[in-house]
C-alpha cells in the first residue's frame, strides 16, 4: 500500500508556493513609527481573518491571543494592540496596512502569507513603519519588511554544519519540481557551499505520486553512485515525505549508511515519527523547552493547544516591548530591530538581519524508535555553538 500524496497548498502553511510572482519589496525607508515616551505603543496585527476559510479564522484567532498573551506579559513597557483583518488576500494587507498607519501604527506585525505581506509592505513603504509578517520566504524581505518564520536558510546552514561535523559531508540534495522544492535547493546548496561539507549531487521529481513511484528506482541509484553520506530532502509532510520515506529504502537506499536530513518539519505529522524509512533521520525545530512551556500556557489559558505559527506573534510583540524599553523616540527603527544581540522568544532566541530575514536558534533532532530525540540543542545565545 502506497502512501498518499497530499496536495502541497495546506492551508496553515505560511510558506507560500507561488514564489515567482513575489517581488521583494526594494530598499525604502526603515525608520519606524515614531513613540512617544511612557506610552503605549501602538501595534497593529494584521491577521488572515474575513476569509471566510474556516482555518484562515482559527489561524487569526491564535495570532490574537498569542499577541494578547505576549502583551500581557511585557514587563517596563506596553502596547496598545489593534487587530485588522486582512481576508488572507494581498489588496485586504494592502489595504489594512494603509488604515493601520492611518490609525497611528508605529509598527505592523503580520500578515501571515507572503503575498499578503509582500503587499503591506509595499503599501506603507514611504511612511517609515515596518512589518513583521508571519511569513518564512525570505523572497519578501528587504527594505521595511523582515520575516519572523523559521526560513530555509537558516534551516539549512544549521543541518549542513552539523552533518559536516558528524562527518556527514557529502550531501546529495533530492526535492521536488515546485517553486517551494526550487527554493529549498537553492537554500540548501548555498549552505553546502559556505561549509565544509560537500556536494554530492542534486536531483529532482515531479510532484506526482505516479511522478515520484516512477522515479524511484534512478534517484537511488544516483544517490547510491555518488558516494553521498547524506540525503537532503526537501519534502514535507503535506506533500511527499512519507511517500518518498517508503519508497527509497523499498529501491534499495540504506538509510543507516546514509542519513536522511529533512528541510522541513517532520513532527508536524504522528505519521511521521512511525516510518521505518525515517528512522535515524533528522530535521530542525525550535528549543523544546521555550516552545512547550508557552504551549502549556497558552492551552491553559484558551483551551486548546497553539498552532505552531502563533509563537511567532509573541516573538513579534516580545521584541517590540524590548525594544520600547530603551524608551527612545526611533526604538523600532530597522537599525534597533536588526541589533546583534537579538531577542528572546518562545521559539528560543533569534535576531532580525539587515536583509529582512532572521536567524533562530534551532534544535537538531532524530526520529529514534518512533520518538523525537534531540542530538544537538539550540544555542541559548548568540555566538555560541550552533551558530
Amino acid at each position: 500500500m502506497f502512501a498518499v500524496l497530499k496536495s502541497a497548498r495546506k492551508p496553515l502553511t505560511w510558506l507560500a508556493l507561488s514564489l515567482l510572482s513575489l517581488t521583494a519589496c526594494g530598499p525604502g525607508p526603515m525608520g519606524g513609527g515614531g513613540l512617544q515616551p511612557g506610552k503605549p505603543v501602538p501595534v497593529a496585527l494584521l491577521v488572515p481573518g474575513g476569509s471566510g476559510n474556516a482555518s484562515d479564522e482559527v489561524l487569526a484567532q491564535n495570532l490574537s491571543q498569542a499577541a494578547e498573551m505576549a502583551a500581557g506579559d511585557l514587563q517596563g513597557a506596553s502596547v496598545d494592540l489593534r487587530v485588522y483583518n486582512t481576508a488572507a488576500n494581498p489588496a485586504g494587507a494592502a489595504n489594512a496596512a494603509q488604515n493601520a498607519v492611518a490609525d497611528g501604527a508605529a509598527i505592523i506585525l503580520g500578515p501571515v502569507y507572503a503575498q499578503s505581506a509582500n503587499a503591506a509592505g509595499r503599501a506603507v513603504a514611504g511612511s517609515g513603519v515596518n512589518v513583521l509578517a508571519f511569513s518564512n520566504v525570505t523572497d519578501i524581505a528587504g527594505g521595511n519588511v523582515f520575516v519572523l518564520g523559521q526560513t530555509y536558510p537558516n534551516t539549512a546552514d544549521r543541518l549542513v554544519r552539523l552533518a559536516a561535523a558528524q562527518g556527514r559531508d557529502r550531501i546529495f540534495v533530492l526535492h521536488e519540481r515546485t517553486p517551494a522544492g526550487e527554493t529549498g535547493r537553492r537554500a540548501i546548496e548555498t549552505a553546502i557551499a559556505r561549509s565544509p561539507a560537500s556536494s554530492a549531487g542534486t536531483m529532482s521529481y515531479e510532484f506526482s505520486q505516479q511522478g515520484i513511484i516512477s522515479a524511484a528506482p534512478g534517484i537511488v541509484a544516483r544517490i547510491n553512485a555518488s558516494g553521498a553520506s547524506a540525503v537532503f530532502l526537501t519534502a514535507d509532510s503535506g506533500g511527499a515525505l512519507q511517500l518518498l520515506a517508503q519508497l527509497l529504502p523499498e529501491n534499495g537506499l540504506d538509510t543507516n549508511a546514509v542519513k536522511l536530513i529533512g528541510l522541513t518539519r517532520w513532527d508536524t505529522s504522528p505519521a511521521n515519527l512511525t516510518l521505518s524509512g525515517l528512522q535515524g533521520g533528522w530535521f530542525a525545530l525550535p528549543d523544546p523547552a521555550p516552545s512547550s512551556s508557552f504551549q502549556s500556557r497558552f492551552a491553559a489559558r484558551y483551551g486548546s493547544v497553539p498552532l505552531p505559527i502563533a509563537g511567532l506573534a509573541y516573538d513579534g510583540i516580545a521584541a517590540i516591548g524590548a525594544l520600547a524599553r530603551s524608551g527612545s523616540g526611533n526604538s523600532l527603527s530597522g537599525a534597533a530591530l536588526t541589533q546583534s544581540a537579538g531577542f528572546a522568544g518562545v521559539n528560543g532566541v533569534f535576531r532580525l538581519l539587515p536583509d529582512g530575514t532572521n536567524e533562530r536558534a534551532l534544535a537538531v533532532a532524530e526520529i529514534r524508535n518512533g520518538q523525537i530525540v534531540i542530538i544537538d540543542p539550540a544555542p541559548r545565545s548568540f555566538g555560541g555553538a550552533g551558530f
